[in-house]
């Protein structure tokens, strides 16, 4: 791997890819450290080391990099973006014009990407007064409030500048997709998790004791193998190609399979079902009424609650099965291998194939579903069993993790392959 590295640097585009990448990596790590306008910066030092969060608002700060308990210019992060990509991803199943966006290739995507944009922004800025509304309540951060000024003209200035802030992020990530290595919003995601880790591994030592510790390690190894083995884990449908003649030349004959994942919709129905979460919270921030808000705090806003564990495992077994359903037509696929002379050895082309498709499909879905979502909800359980406030090697931040890190090896190994160099996998 060290050879790898070293051959990567050694060509010139890729080591100003990989430079450039980790610039903008630096740039939104300073961000998500400069302090937003009007914040009360003294008193959220003194509470940042006490300053835990679950549910929905610690996944922002996840994916923040703790930018949300440091109320910084980044404080949205990411997530912003990601629920505006989700949302516009069940759009595209539901409205035709979008679904049509969708098939027009690079034209329709940039369509699509626009429209993302512009709810990123709507999201942004309904997030960013909920922010300010629950951080001045105290239900933000326990025995944290009154952190920003209540005047009106404070109030849309803070709300102006952490939407901004969201709009630089969107701006960076895309710039590292264009220029750098990698999904440029993967990557920042990956960062922000990976500034985590040394903080919550001391505070998990502080309040866990040597012992704890170390079985926590042990379960944290165990679950990154877990995760590696089910994220390469795929079924082989072998795929046969009759001969044929054009003109006087042979095609066909070839042999290949089609690979089904286990895990086909990766981490996004962990991130679908967290944003769906957040619904109500933000609802309940907008709407004002006590007996609905009061619910929420109590049900859906902390994962500390069965009604949110449970609700969160479900909603993410759902989400995988419709993901998948998404991003894999069984019909589609069948009707190509028609097409072109393919057929699955004992099945008949045809309906009877995208049956067959189907079927293997929905078996092998549900494992991968019920693997993500226990993964999900370890960090609430050892939080429950052991009463420890810091998780770092649960569910959604383990995933991301290995899972951008699984493709960015990919695509700098398959950068390395093409100038003749061994990658990084071999």
């Amino acid at each position: 791997m060290l050879s790898a590295f070293r051959n990567a640097f050694k060509i010139p585009d890729l080591r100003k890819k990989i430079l450039f990448t980790l610039f903008i990596i630096a740039v939104y790590r300073l961000g998500a450290h400069i302090p937003t306008p009007g914040v009360d910066f003294n008193k959220v030092q003194a509470f940042q080391k006490t300053a835990q969060q679950s549910g929905v608002y610690g996944l922002i700060n996840l994916f923040s990099g703790g930018a949300l308990t440091s109320f910084a210019i980044f404080a949205l992060g990411i997530m912003p973006y990601i629920t505006s990509s989700i949302i516009m991803q069940l759009l595209t199943v539901v409205i035709p014009r979008l679904e049509a966006y969708a098939k027009e290739g690079e034209e329709g995507q940039k369509k699509i990407t626009q429209y993302t944009r512009y709810m990123t922004i709507v999201l942004a800025l309904l997030q960013s007064l909920g922010i300010v509304v629950t951080a001045n309540s105290g239900r933000l951060i326990q025995g944290l409030q009154d952190i920003f000024p209540k005047s009106a003209g404070s109030t849309f200035v803070i709300v102006l500048t952490l939407t901004a802030g969201t709009s630089l992020i969107m701006w960076l990530g895309e710039l590292i997709t264009q220029r750098g290595i990698g999904n440029g919003m993967s990557i920042l995601i990956f960062s922000s998790i990976i500034s985590r880790l040394p903080s919550e591994s001391a505070s998990i030592y502080a309040a866990a004791k040597p012992f704890k510790t170390a079985v926590i390690g042990a379960l944290g190894i165990g679950i990154v193998v877990a995760v590696v083995l089910i994220e390469q884990a795929q079924r082989r449908i072998p795929v046969q190609y009759a001969k044929r003649v054009v003109g006087r030349k042979l095609y066909g004959g070839s042999s290949t399979y089609i690979p089904l994942k286990v895990n086909q919709a990766g981490v996004i129905p962990i991130i679908f079902a967290s944003s769906l979460l957040y619904l109500p919270v933000l609802a309940a921030t907008i709407i004002q009424n006590n007996t609905f808000k009061t619910w929420v705090d109590n049900h859906l806003a902390k994962g500390t609650h069965p009604a949110y564990v449970v609700t969160y495992f479900l909603l993410i077994v759902f989400f995988t099965y419709f993901y998948t359903s998404i991003t894999f037509n069984p019909v589609d696929v069948a009707d190509n291998m028609k097409k072109y002379g393919g057929f699955i050895p004992g099945i008949r082309p045809g309906r009877p194939t995208a049956e067959y498709l189907d079927h293997i499909l929905t078996r092998i879905t549900l494992p991968g579903s019920i693997f993500l979502a226990t993964i999900a909800i370890l960090p609430f359980i050892a939080q429950g069993a052991w009463h420890i406030q810091a998780f770092p090697f649960g569910g959604t931040a383990v995933l991301i993790v290995v899972g951008v890190g699984l493709e960015t090896m990919k695509q700098l190994e398959s950068q390395l392959l093409m100038r003749h160099y061994e990658g990084f996998l071999k």
